[in-house]
């Protein structure tokens, strides 16, 4: 089984990456926004939500995407423990859909302390449903995963091998598969998690 998400594009890159950023905070700690950005972003090109991007979906500058990130800002900022829970991501996500009216995006969340079955079964229904999937990952003992601790990203995409699924991760303006048990697989107590975003309906 398999399933990949349509995507976007900022100049040629998918997504965005935080390190374009030219404000000191949002460039070091601000993949929680970029990470809300995206999915917003994804949501009015795919699903007509408007309210959540109103910009050109189609033809995205770095310059455009960062105004809108500033945006974000505010409701998901950077600081010196990071985004560290997902309660902060989601409460912080509501107040930015409240401020834009937009009532249609509903969303919990899921920690990584569950049994990774539990886990898998989430993201592969959440992407079956054409929903990104946020998420955040702590420490992890994995090298291969050093540019992913204490950070935000999204899934795009899974493809299942026997006894193996990779995941579609979207970050630092590019895509790259991982494993999701490695992902799943941290090591350390405290895993992180991801937000389940409820099935929204395509308008027109």
């Amino acid at each position: 089984m398999e399933k990949e998400l349509q995507l976007f594009y900022v100049e040629g890159h998918t997504g965005y990456d935080q390190e374009w950023f030219s404000d000191w905070w949002m460039n070091k700690g601000g993949c929680g926004a970029v990470t809300a950005c995206d999915c917003c972003i994804y949501f009015a090109r795919y699903f007509g939500l408007k309210k959540l991007y109103g910009g050109n979906t189609d033809n995205i500058t770095k310059k455009e995407y960062e105004s809108f990130a500033m945006q974000m800002k505010p409701f998901l900022s950077p600081r010196f423990s990071g985004i560290d829970k997902l309660e902060i991501f989601v409460d912080g996500f509501n107040d930015y859909l409240e401020s834009v009216k937009e009532d249609r995006v509903k969303m919990t969340y899921l920690y990584a302390d569950c049994t990774y079955e539990q886990f898998l079964s989430t993201v592969k229904r959440l992407l079956d449903n054409d929903m990104p999937v946020p998420m955040l990952v702590l420490r992890h003992k994995s090298p291969a995963m050093k540019d992913f601790v204490w950070h935000w990203f999204w899934l795009a995409g899974y493809k299942e091998f026997e006894d193996t699924c990779m995941v579609k991760v979207i970050s630092y303006g590019e895509w790259v598969w991982f494993s999701l048990h490695e992902i799943w697989d941290t090591g350390y107590k405290a895993k992180g998690g991801i937000v389940c975003f409820e099935p929204i309906e395509k308008e027109g």
